[in-house]
């Protein structure tokens, strides 16, 4: 792929103890596409957007986001003789990058998560209102001072707007957790979307879906995507929903790449088959 790149991971490695939970991974997420990461259950898609996101410093590898070098890390101390991946030596002599989740948020990379993780005493409103103050244009001072009311009246008419924008307004004023499921998946992207961000993790946004709702779902990402001029990069066992919005597809068991491209290439990839989609009906 040859777009601009949002994202690239490099030779990522995120090893515990004598475990490889990722295993040199490298990819690339071009600007405003939907790229997928499949595999079967364990094969380590989540850790590596915990790699991405700050929640877990690799092991070893880099990761650049918009061009510049976000993530970065190599084995050390006791890890330097456990290392069990590839690439050991190849970051020793790059400093050490490792931002907290909260610096990646604001450099513009949001998402959402496997298990449902909204605030539970917070209203519908409350839990987008509060992704808003990420970025609010306020100090101490004016805190303190209560200076800061035109921003607050700015942050919450913005969260009113993308609630309406989401179909929620109706529920603004409902615990979050009282919302059916679908909704709240909704409801934790919107959150994210309150950020403001470039690029849009989705960690198996159909999880606990029927197929209507993850059909609706399908319709749903390729809408945000166009009307946030988003970039998403999403994990998914649903394949129908992969397969239908998906301009590229990455495929990993056991921490390592068995197979990318576009849907139909992947559909047809033997490794792929064997390793997670199952048989085909005449063998």
């Amino acid at each position: 792929m040859s777009e601009n790149m949002v994202l690239r991971m490099e030779n990522v490695t995120m090893q515990f103890g004598g475990v490889v939970a990722v295993n040199n991974l490298s990819l690339e997420v071009p600007e405003g596409k939907i790229i997928a990461l499949i595999g079967p259950n364990g094969a380590g898609k989540t850790t590596a957007f915990n790699c991405i996101t700050g929640v877990y410093q690799p092991t070893n590898g880099k990761v650049e986001f918009m061009g510049k070098t976000m993530v970065c890390n190599h084995p050390t101390g006791k890890m330097k003789k456990a290392y069990l991946g590839s690439n050991g030596d190849k970051y020793v002599n790059l400093r050490n990058i490792d931002p907290t989740p909260d610096h990646i948020t604001k450099l513009g990379i949001a998402r959402t998560f496997q298990n449902i993780r909204l605030w539970k005493s917070m209203t519908v409103f409350e839990n987008v209102l509060v992704a808003k103050h990420m970025r609010a244009k306020q100090n101490m001072f004016s805190a303190v001072f209560r200076g800061n009311a035109k921003e607050e009246a700015r942050m919450r008419a913005e969260t009113m707007e993308l609630l309406k924008e989401q179909g929620l307004d109706q529920y603004a004023d409902e615990i979050a957790t009282s919302l059916p499921y679908g909704l709240q998946r909704r409801l934790e992207i919107a959150r994210a979307l309150a950020t403001d961000p470039k690029l849009l993790l989705l960690d198996e946004p159909a999880a606990g879906m029927n197929p209507q709702e993850t059909l609706e779902l399908a319709e749903y990402i390729k809408e945000i995507r166009d009307t946030h001029n988003l970039t998403i990069f999403l994990i998914e066992h649903h394949m129908d929903l992969v397969m239908k919005i998906s301009d590229y597809i990455y495929v990993i068991d056991f921490g390592s790449e068995i197979a990318r491209g576009v849907p139909k290439e992947v559909q047809q990839n033997k490794r792929v088959i064997d390793a997670y989609l199952g048989v085909t009906d005449d063998e």
